[in-house]
C-alpha cells in the first residue's frame, strides 16, 4: 500500500510540474492593464464564415447581430455553408443577404470539412480578392455590437490570427452549461490574457476567431480535419511561427449544451481530438521547444496531452489496487479508500478555487442571478470530474463528429433583457467590461 501512495505522490508531483506555469498565468492576468493601440487603425474588409447544420432557429439571431455591428456594413460580407441540412437553414441565410452554398456529404462530416468547402467556393468564385481576413463563427453565436470593430483594432496592430472573449448566453440553464461557461471564461481571462501579455501564442477555442487571408492562402484553404480542428489549427499556426493574439473587448456569446448526453458526446470528441493532435504534432512541438525554446510549443504540449495521460494512469493504478484489495480482503483496503477520498477532496478544492476566482473576477460578465453564480461555483468541480471517465473512454472508443442541437433562439436584446438589464445599462454592456 505504501508503494501505491508513492505512485500517487509521483503523479501529483508530475501534475504540479506540468501545470505550475498556469498558476503563474493567474498572477500575470490579475492586474487590470489597459493596452493602448500602438498602430493606426486600418478599416479592413472581413468575410464572416458560418458553418450551419440544421440551424434555422438560431441562425437569424446571429445574422441580425452581425448586421447591427458598429462597423461599416460595406466592409462585411457574410458566407454560410448549409452543411448536410434537412431544414430551411439555407433559405433563412439567403433571406438575410448572405452568400450561401449547400453541401451534402455524409462521409466527410465535421466543421473542418464544411469550412474547407466554404473557403474553396469563395476562392473559386474569386470573392477572396477583396478580403483581408476571415472571421469564423458558429451558427448559435451572438456578437456584441462592437465585436468586429474591436477585432479590427487588434488586427490593425499586426496580429494575423486573433481569438476573442468567449462568453455564454445560457450560463443559468443548469450546472452543465455553467461548467462549460466557467471553463471558457477562465480560458479567456487566465490563459489567453496571460499568454497575450507575455507574447506567447493564445489558443483558438472553437468559434470566434479571425484569420488573415494570407495564412489561408499559404495553407491552400482550410486543411484541418481532426476532431478538434480548432486545436489542430492553433498547433499548426504555432509550428509555423505565428503568434495568436486575443481581443478581450470583442465579446461573443455562445450556447452551451444542457444535457449530459450532449455534453458527453462533445467532450468525448474533444478528448479524442486532443489525442489526435498530440499524435500528429506532439513530436514536432517538443522538437521545436527543445531546439528553439519556444514556450508556445511547450504550452501547446501541456494543453493537449499530460492531463489525460496522468489522469488515466492515476485511475488505473488506484482502481486496480482497490479491486485487488476487495477480492483478497486486504487489511489495508480502508487505508486505500481514505487515500483516494483525500485525493478527490484535494482535486475538488483546486477546481473550486479556479471556479471561485473566475466567478468573482468575471462577475459582471456572467449573465445569471447571483444565487446561481454562487451555486455553480460548487458544481464546477463536479463538472470537471466528469472529464475523468470521458478521458478513459477516449483512449478506447472510436469517436465520430456529431452535431450539437441548438435551441436558444434569442436576439442580443432579448438575452440582455432576460438578465434584468435596463435600457440605460444595455449600451454599457455592449462595450465589454472585462475583469
Amino acid at each position: 500500500m505504501e508503494k501505491i501512495q508513492q505512485i500517487n505522490n509521483i503523479i501529483a508531483v508530475l501534475f504540479f510540474a506540468a501545470y505550475f506555469y498556469q498558476f503563474v498565468y493567474i498572477l500575470i492576468a490579475l492586474p487590470e492593464k489597459r493596452r493602448e493601440n500602438a498602430h493606426p487603425e486600418v478599416m479592413h474588409r472581413f468575410a464572416v464564415l458560418i458553418s450551419a447544420r440544421n440551424e434555422e432557429h438560431v441562425l437569424p439571431q446571429l445574422l441580425h447581430s452581425i448586421k447591427r455591428q458598429n462597423y461599416p456594413a460595406e466592409l462585411i460580407k457574410i458566407f454560410v455553408v448549409a452543411d448536410n441540412c434537412t431544414d430551411s437553414t439555407a433559405e433563412v441565410a439567403r433571406k438575410s443577404g448572405a452568400v450561401v452554398w449547400e453541401r451534402q456529404n455524409k462521409e466527410r462530416v465535421g466543421k473542418g470539412y464544411a469550412l474547407a468547402f466554404l473557403m474553396d467556393n469563395i476562392k473559386e468564385n474569386r470573392l477572396d480578392i477583396v478580403i483581408d481576413g476571415y472571421i469564423i463563427l458558429d451558427a448559435d453565436n451572438l456578437l456584441d455590437i462592437n465585436y468586429i470593430a474591436e477585432m479590427n483594432k487588434s488586427f490593425s496592430e499586426g496580429y494575423r490570427i486573433l481569438t476573442s472573449y468567449r462568453n455564454s448566453k445560457n450560463y443559468d440553464s443548469n450546472w452543465i452549461a455553467a461548467g462549460y461557461s466557467l471553463w471558457f471564461l477562465r480560458e479567456a481571462k487566465y490563459l489567453n490574457r496571460s499568454r497575450h501579455r507575455i507574447n506567447v501564442s493564445c489558443a483558438v477555442s472553437g468559434t470566434g476567431f479571425l484569420v488573415h487571408r494570407e495564412i489561408i492562402d499559404r495553407n491552400g484553404g482550410w486543411k484541418h480535419f481532426l476532431l478538434t480542428e480548432d486545436i489542430e489549427f492553433t498547433v499548426d499556426a504555432v509550428l509555423q511561427g505565428e503568434t495568436i493574439g486575443i481581443c478581450e473587448k470583442a465579446v461573443l456569446y455562445d450556447e452551451q449544451p444542457v444535457t449530459f448526453t450532449q455534453s458527453w458526446h462533445q467532450r468525448l470528441r474533444w478528448a479524442k481530438g486532443f489525442l489526435q493532435v498530440f499524435g500528429k504534432y506532439g513530436m514536432k512541438l517538443m522538437g521545436k521547444f527543445i531546439k528553439s525554446g519556444s514556450f508556445s510549443c511547450f504550452d501547446m504540449v501541456m494543453s493537449t496531452m499530460p492531463a489525460i495521460f496522468l489522469s488515466v494512469l492515476g485511475i488505473s493504478v488506484n482502481l486496480g489496487t482497490m479491486m485487488f484489495c476487495l477480492f483478497t480482503h486486504h487489511p489495508e483496503l480502508n487505508l486505500l479508500l481514505k487515500s483516494i477520498l483525500e485525493s478527490v477532496r484535494n482535486i475538488y478544492l483546486i477546481f473550486f478555487s479556479v471556479g471561485f476566482l473566475t466567478t468573482v473576477t468575471e462577475w459582471k460578465m456572467i449573465y445569471a442571478k447571483a444565487r446561481r453564480k454562487i451555486l455553480y461555483m460548487f458544481s464546477f468541480p463536479v463538472f470537471m470530474f466528469t472529464y475523468i471517465p470521458i478521458a478513459v473512454a477516449a483512449l478506447f472508443l472510436k469517436v465520430e463528429w456529431k452535431p450539437i442541437k441548438h435551441s436558444i433562439a434569442r436576439s442580443l436584446d432579448e438575452f440582455l433583457d432576460l438578465t434584468g438589464e435596463t435600457e440605460e445599462t444595455e449600451e454599457k454592456n455592449r462595450v465589454p467590461r472585462v475583469g
